[in-house]
């Protein structure tokens, strides 16, 4: 398990773009854990987000919302390495 993880609901407009597979292929100490529900009820069907250590991220375009994580994971792994 890596030490940043980002979290993502199933039904999350962030699924556009294949996020697990990207972000786990740019970032070995990222986890990307695709969940039914992350309890942010209705958000889900209204903006691309996820939650990167505890932190919610959105944006209004899938794509804004990758930048936004990978600037995020960057802070995070910032205080690791």
């Amino acid at each position: 398990m890596g030490i940043v993880v980002v979290e993502i609901c199933d039904g999350s407009l962030i699924n556009k773009i294949d996020i697990e597979k990207i972000l786990e292929a740019e970032y070995p100490e990222v986890s990307v854990l695709e969940n039914s529900c992350l309890s942010f009820c209705g958000m889900c069907a209204k903006r691309p987000y996820a939650i990167v250590n505890g932190k919610r991220i959105f944006a209004k375009t899938a794509e804004e919302c990758l930048d936004l994580i990978r600037t995020h994971i960057e802070a995070e792994l910032a205080i690791y390495l």
